[in-house]
């Protein structure tokens, strides 16, 4: 029912989100009339804020129509290559008519991005996509809104996320010969799971992992975010976050965690910043301030699209990696696509490399989570591992904006390169630019401060640090 409500509270409001709209215009044009009244542009800003808090937030396109490959202007074309019901595989084909530049594209490795299922979608990872594509093929996992998948479509579970990434891996493999995997939050977990069923089959493996910030073992400093997880019951997540999809969508009648839940759970762990950013936004109007004003629009186009969980994936994640621990505690089994069930073995992956990526101030995925892949793939050369800790980086700060750019990216560039020849990680030192890289399996030092949410840090500022 609670859906049924918001959705119809929207239904009414729109209207008047986009009559918000047209007056804020009317206000802010200096050829009409109304533009030329003492308060016009505090008005006009007062109305375009009251537009922005009201209005339907769709999904954001990656929009990366080019990126510059060694002073080399090179064309970005996006198409789908696998459509699943809940996921669409999808790659950014690079086009160059210099000769030099062509050849130097299609020697590169080919990486597939696997981005979270939490909340937001996979263009949250713009910024990681558009760098990563300047020395690399890049295919990222696109998940769907699970309203606008229809019931005849059937479920989706984690072991389905597990299948899935599989099953990408296959086709880049049969495409390529081979691939690296990279994984950013949420997926490391189901994709460490992927790989693990991979080598215990027999198959080939990847050529690296990397794994960014995410819950390996979540019982390692536990964050506000694993505290809930751990101090509410199976049934109280039930109970309380799972909805059914209202009659006007596709998916109506499918059992979901739905999006306006989730910004609402977003927006509350703090409240205070984003009043803050909002009205420097109102100021910025005011004072003509266009550039501040874009970029507090642009972050919040984003922050503000989100899409709906389906219930058993969303149950079944928290139970497997928050409550239940099973990965660390060797217990998890998945099902495959044939329906039989397997035990998850990460000390059964040998030939792929192992990098993990932690930020310092993450208050996401604690110190030590994301690291603690390390203990568990055993059978991989130590090296062929690496530790590596982004000083001074929050959450959102390892995968994306500077620190991304400049501290992160080149180790990762380095180790996949490194595995791309088959090299041990020692021969895949960072740049002499970047920071200190942690030795092979080395734990992430513990931090005593912790910093807001790096989604609610970048909302307060007045220019949230996400151009690329």
């Amino acid at each position: 029912m609670l859906y049924q409500i918001y959705e119809t509270q929207r239904s009414i409001m729109e209207p008047f989100a986009d009559l918000a709209e047209v007056t804020a215009k009317l206000f802010n044009n200096p050829l009409s009339p109304l533009g030329q009244l003492p308060m016009a542009q505090r008005i006009s800003a007062g109305y375009d804020l009251l537009h922005r808090l009201g209005k339907d937030y769709e999904k954001p396109t990656f929009d990366i129509p080019t990126v510059d490959v060694d002073g080399v202007e090179v064309a970005i074309y996006e198409r789908v290559e696998i459509d699943k019901p809940f996921c669409e595989l999808r790659r950014f084909k690079r086009f160059s008519d210099d000769t030099a530049t062509l050849a130097k594209l299609k020697g590169q490795p080919v990486v597939l991005i696997v981005a979270p299922l939490s909340g937001h979608y996979a263009t949250l990872l713009r910024d990681t996509v558009k760098t990563m594509l300047k020395d690399h093929k890049v295919y990222i996992t696109d998940w769907k809104n699970a309203r606008l998948v229809p019931m005849t479509e059937g479920e989706f579970h984690l072991d389905d996320y597990v299948n899935y990434v599989q099953e990408f891996i296959r086709y880049l493999q049969k495409n390529y010969g081979n691939c690296h995997v990279m994984s950013v939050c949420q997926p490391t977990v189901p994709v460490l799971a992927a790989v693990s069923l991979m080598a215990s089959r027999g198959e080939t493996t990847p050529l690296s992992m990397t794994m960014m910030g995410g819950p390996i073992d979540a019982t390692k400093s536990p964050t506000a975010v694993n505290n809930l997880a751990t101090q509410r019951s199976h049934a109280w997540f039930e109970n309380n976050v799972i909805y059914r999809v209202p009659d006007k969508f596709p998916g109506a009648g499918r059992r979901v965690y739905p999006g306006f839940l989730q910004h609402s759970g977003f927006v509350a762990m703090n409240p205070d910043r984003h009043a803050s950013s909002h009205y420097d936004y109102f100021q910025d109007l005011i004072k003509g301030d266009n550039e501040s004003a874009e970029a507090h629009r642009k972050f919040y186009d984003e922050y503000n699209a989100v899409l709906d969980m389906d219930a058993d994936y969303y149950l079944e994640t928290i139970n497997t990696v928050f409550q239940e621990f099973k990965l660390v505690n060797g217990t998890w089994d998945v099902k495959n696509e044939a329906g039989k069930t397997e035990r998850v073995r990460p000390q059964d992956i040998r030939n792929s490399g192992l990098l993990t990526v932690e930020g310092e101030l993450d208050d996401i995925s604690g110190s030590g989570q994301t690291a603690a892949a390390h203990d568990l793939c055993t059978s991989i050369p130590k090296t062929h591992q690496m530790h590596y800790e982004a000083k001074g980086a929050g959450h959102y700060g390892i995968f994306s904006g500077r620190r991304w750019r400049e501290m992160v990216y080149p180790v990762v560039k380095s180790f996949i390169q490194a595995h791309q020849a088959g090299k041990p990680v020692v021969e895949a030192a960072a740049p002499a630019a970047a920071p200190r890289q942690a030795a092979a399996r080395k734990a992430p030092a513990s931090t005593t401060k912790r910093a807001a949410p790096a989604t609610a840090k970048r909302a307060a500022a007045k220019t949230p640090r996400r151009k690329a």
